[in-house]
């Protein structure tokens, strides 16, 4: 298998238990957060639908430059943050269909101006995109268990699955 097809297989994995976590979340509880320093429900959640449009950024630049490209959260609830996921992920897919694995191997750079915060491949780079998005979606079920909200399985199932 090329690394493409890993990438590719491992982001529609992840994209199942996404979306069933996105999917929980009650139309009431958007604007909740668990704590002040916390997202609400809205941004995390839309946040984890945005990630897996990085990967087409990654694939075609060279580098995000946060002075130069300030950070604008979307504010989709409900069916739309979900078509909005669904968006991305086709987005990802499609570009991933198109690569090729020497483009894996393209230095990527993320920055603020002229502090550099990660130089790595862009293959390191999607990586760590699918790890985000695993780790938002892993807060996503600490909120949700914070309203008692059953929770999906994510690799089994979960403690609400038994």
């Amino acid at each position: 298998m090329t690394m493409i097809e890993l990438l590719t297989k491992e982001m529609e994995q992840e994209a199942v238990i996404t979306r069933k976590m996105l999917e929980r979340i009650p139309n009431d509880q958007f604007s909740w957060k668990p704590h002040e320093k916390n997202m609400t429900i809205e941004r995390l959640a839309n946040h984890i639908a945005e990630l897996p449009g990085w990967i087409e950024m990654i694939l075609n630049t060279e580098e995000l430059d946060f002075e130069n490209n300030p950070y604008l959260p979307t504010t989709y609830r409900s069916a739309d943050l979900l078509t909005y996921f669904e968006k991305t992920l086709k987005s990802a897919s499609n570009q991933l269909s198109k690569a090729s694995e020497n483009q894996l191997k393209d230095v990527w750079t993320l920055r603020q101006g002229k502090n550099i915060l990660s130089q790595t491949s862009k293959l390191e780079m999607m990586r760590t995109t699918f790890c985000q998005i695993v780790h938002h979606r892993a807060q996503l079920g600490v909120y949700l268990r914070l309203l008692d909200i059953p929770i999906p399985g994510s690799y089994g199932p979960s403690a609400d699955e038994q």
